[in-house]
């Protein structure tokens, strides 16, 4: 049967899918097709290209709670997927409102081509406060984002597809956020006049093991004053100080940190052990905690926003920071030669620790920002520090 342009108009052309058999209906932009994972929400209000291209969203789908989504269009610079084999992060985007105009003098574009550009499907009026609620009562759960021009779905189809989505507990996603490549990273913090600054020369060498790294980690780390160099998540540890490091970053990254660590954790061991100084964050976080014998645990809903309050437990002090993880670290695992040093707010869960024996830190949190608050930028000159001060007793 072929419909009239009114027709087509009035077409619902997305669907999403839960593996409970619940459907939502609405309007698809950005790539058409299927895609099914984890369906999440993200607090933030702004960063949704940020969010969109950060490597620890892959295998899922984002449920935006901020109604207004596209305001500021899409550019290259705000993409936080550091190679092109992590391309494709996040698999969908669910928003409430239809996406706005471009307006922003960095934007180079609208949101939905951009979005169709990189296969990221997406889906407009929804009931996002409706599907967060659910999230927080029940979990995450698995869905199918479908969009398609005709309006016209197999559900049942859909439902089966979503039933038989494996989730992610179990799955190391690292390797293929990651396209096994060493490279240098000379680019600093953004300007807003000259674009990225360069670094200065001479600095300390941090290595990066890069699980699924975002841009501006490794942008945070040059202007604080390092040297970066870049390494596969595989890369061994004889390989790392073939590199003559001063200190290492254990990156973000997706998937469950157990199956990550069955080989990052033997190696970051090695590196500790070697009392070479060691910062983890977000997926880095976890690993460290598990190479030194703690375990992590699924959370039913995760920590996803810009807004999370994360207390320092030096301090006393409350930081607000960005949050994007669904394991954490069970603190009742730890050993005693780690101190807690920064506890979630929102749910007690543990956000940070450091070695008593040994140059090593980590946080579950981000403190590089992009998208979110700029309170932990200090984590950086913390880890340059401790650095500097092994260099300097060695």
């Amino acid at each position: 049967m072929r419909l009239s342009q009114d027709a087509l108009s009035t077409v619902r052309t997305a669907r999403l899918v839960l593996a409970d058999g619940t459907v939502f209906e609405g309007q698809g932009f950005g790539a058409t097709g299927e895609a099914v994972g984890e369906v999440c929400f993200n607090t933030a209000m702004t960063g949704y290209q940020e969010i969109l291209t950060d490597p620890s969203y892959a295998a899922q789908i984002v449920t935006f709670t901020f109604p207004h989504i596209g305001n500021v269009g899409a550019n290259d610079d705000d993409c936080e997927n550091s190679t092109d084999a992590s391309a494709t992060a996040a698999r969908g985007a669910i928003v409430r409102a239809d996406l706005t105009t471009a307006s922003n003098h960095r934007s180079r574009g609208d949101l939905g081509p951009w979005m169709a550009r990189r296969g990221i499907i997406g889906i407009a009026g929804v009931d996002t406060r409706a599907l967060t609620a659910r999230i927080r009562e029940n979990g995450m759960p698995h869905g199918v984002i479908a969009h398609h021009t005709s309006g016209l779905f197999d559900i049942e189809a859909l439902i089966a597809k979503a039933k038989g989505f494996s989730g992610l507990e179990g799955r190391d996603l690292a390797k293929a956020m990651t396209d096994g490549r060493n490279y240098a990273n000379e680019a600093g913090d953004w300007d807003g006049e000259s674009g990225f600054l360069p670094g200065k020369a001479g600095g300390p060498h941090v290595v990066v093991i890069d699980y699924g790294v975002k841009k501006n980690i490794l942008r945070r780390l040059v202007s604080v004053g390092f040297r970066v160099s870049v390494v596969p998540p595989t890369a061994s540890a004889e390989t790392i100080m073939a590199l003559s490091p001063d200190g290492v970053l254990l990156s973000n990254g997706p998937g469950d940190p157990a199956a990550t660590g069955e080989y990052a954790a033997p190696v970051i061991r090695t590196l500790i052990d070697a009392k070479i100084p060691t910062f983890g964050i977000c997926l880095g976080h976890q690993l460290l905690a598990l190479a030194i014998g703690g375990r992590t645990v699924k959370m039913p809903q995760g920590h996803h926003g810009a807004n999370h309050p994360v207390r320092d437990h030096r301090t006393g002090k409350v930081e607000i920071v960005s949050m994007n993880h669904g394991f954490a670290v069970d603190p009742a695992s730890l050993p005693d030669r780690v101190e807690a040093t920064y506890t979630s707010l929102f749910d007690g869960s543990n956000a940070g620790i450091r070695l008593k024996d040994a140059p090593a830190l980590s946080v579950q949190h981000h403190p590089e920002a992009s998208p979110g608050p700029q309170d932990s930028f200090g984590l950086f000159d913390e880890f340059v520090a401790m650095v500097r001060a092994n260099k300097k007793a060695a």
